[in-house]
């Protein structure tokens, strides 16, 4: 519970430090690299670092903890904390990284903002800190202990049983443990962390959806080659297309995300693009595994059906679905498609069942206007729910 004292201070300076939130993270992270490069080894994504996108969203992180906070003193915003205590567990964030976060977030905001970070608006942004942190240290004890891992070593070796390139660009890889012990328990929608060592001896991880059905020892992921258009490859991407196939091993860390299938029986609807597919088909998969008489709707985007990933697999699983549809729209249409729409995605006219859970995936901009087109729709934003691959630049807004 925020105090009192500290709700007024924090209500007064929020716009100020708000504004100033770029900055801050950006020395922070400067800061706290320059001191502590072993981070960058292993845990951080110095591609995300680099195009700014990591700062981007612990800034919109903490704006949005501290706003919840003094409109609801003597809540916590769980959905903001659910999100990063799974992305911090995927990643082995430990207990005493904290206290080095705490040391070069407030030194960086006593920097960028002066005088006017007085000793009252210290204690008060220290107390939102430390009230963030502690729930989200908890959270996390709570998902080691259900992983049955220990906090900050989720890691175990796999084995490449198969690869296949689903398109030019996207190949997937089934994974087998390479200790022959069982896969550790995962939910349809949740990822894994992959880390690998790149060329200049530096580790990097990325999260990669489970595209196959999370009740067997087989894992599948699927992975797009990342082209930065302008901006750099993505590496990681790059690395597992390029060298790894059948008989090699990988690191992954146990599943997590918070994005995952309830057990309802209510009708659920799946909206995705490019390689937003992936959480979807993971969905489909253990609806199938578990025979599932639900009603769903599939509804999918992409340049083109020779670029959609995993669209075969899909066909496959609705067929075997009781009661099911699949809508899809291409930019570039194609004849083995002859059903699909033509453009981007339009849900006007889309037969959008009563009372459906919806979950969303794709590129921020297209879960933008999905999102908004759902809304007029009639669905209710809490039936919402969506996943975001990196940095989660929507989290404030997407919450309110």
């Amino acid at each position: 519970m925020l105090s009192d004292d500290s709700a007024v201070v924090i209500r007064a300076t929020l716009p100020a430090v708000g504004a100033a939130l770029d900055d801050i993270t950006t020395r922070f992270y400067a800061t706290m690299f320059g001191d502590h490069p072993e981070l960058l080894d292993g845990m951080f994504n110095r591609g995300n670092q680099a195009s700014g996108a990591q700062r981007q969203a612990l800034a919109g992180s903490i704006a949005a903890f501290a706003a919840a906070l003094v409109a609801h003193p003597d809540t916590y915003p769980q959905a903001v904390l659910d999100r990063i205590a799974h992305k911090h567990v995927s990643v082995g964030v430990t207990e005493d990284q904290y206290v080095i976060v705490h040391k070069y977030l407030f030194a960086a905001i006593a920097h960028v903002l002066g005088d006017a970070v007085t000793p009252e608006v210290a204690a008060a942004w220290d107390e939102v800190y430390w009230l963030m942190a502690g729930a989200l240290i908890a959270q996390e004890a709570r998902l080691y202990q259900g992983a049955q891992v220990e906090p900050g070593d989720t890691w175990r070796r796999w084995t490449v049983v198969e690869r296949v390139q689903e398109t030019p660009d996207t190949a997937s890889f089934l994974l087998r443990p390479a200790d022959g012990a069982p896969a550790p328990a995962a939910k349809a929608g949740q990822y894994v962390s992959v880390r690998v060592r790149m060329s200049d001896g530096v580790r990097q991880l990325r999260q990669y959806s489970l595209s196959s059905a999370p009740g067997d020892d087989l894992r599948r992921i699927t992975v797009k080659r990342v082209d930065g258009q302008g901006a750099p490859d993505g590496e990681v991407s790059a690395l597992l297309h390029d060298t790894v196939h059948i008989g090699d091993e990988l690191t992954l860390s146990a599943p997590f995300g918070d994005v995952v299938l309830d057990d309802t029986d209510d009708p659920l609807v799946l909206v995705s693009a490019g390689i937003g597919c992936t959480p979807m088909v993971g969905m489909l998969e253990h609806l199938v595994a578990s025979r599932s008489t639900r009603p769903v709707t599939v509804l999918h985007a992409d340049r083109s059906p020779g670029a959609h990933a995993l669209r075969t697999r899909t066909r496959q699983l609705l067929r075997r679905l009781p009661d099911c549809r699949a809508e899809f729209w291409y930019e570039k249409p194609g004849a083995d498609e002859p059903d699909a729409h033509p453009g981007l995605m339009d849900l006007t006219g889309s037969e959008l069942p009563e009372d459906a859970r919806v979950y969303l995936c794709g590129p921020l901009p297209f879960m933008r206007e999905a999102r908004a087109q759902l809304l007029r729709a009639g669905v209710p934003a809490l039936r919402i729910r969506y996943e975001v691959f990196g940095p989660d630049l929507w989290l404030a807004d997407a919450t309110a």
